[in-house]
């Protein structure tokens, strides 16, 4: 279980680091112009990311 979690962890910090990097993509900056929030692409990547790295954080403390 704490390899499980490790990759975990390392899978939720890829998704939060690759949604930061889609939020300067010119298309998002387009998107948050018009609308005054992120794109939906960009928050489904931060929250995955996020979900991933709390369970993940959650299997390698608990063993």
């Amino acid at each position: 279980m704490r390899i499980i979690g490790i990759v975990l962890v390392v899978i939720g910090v890829g998704l939060a680091i690759w949604g930061f990097q889609l939020s300067d993509s010119i298309s998002s900056e387009v998107t948050q112009a018009i609308t005054g929030a992120e794109a939906d692409k960009v928050m489904f990547f931060y929250i995955g990311g996020a979900i991933s790295l709390v369970v993940g954080l959650y299997l390698f403390i608990r063993n």
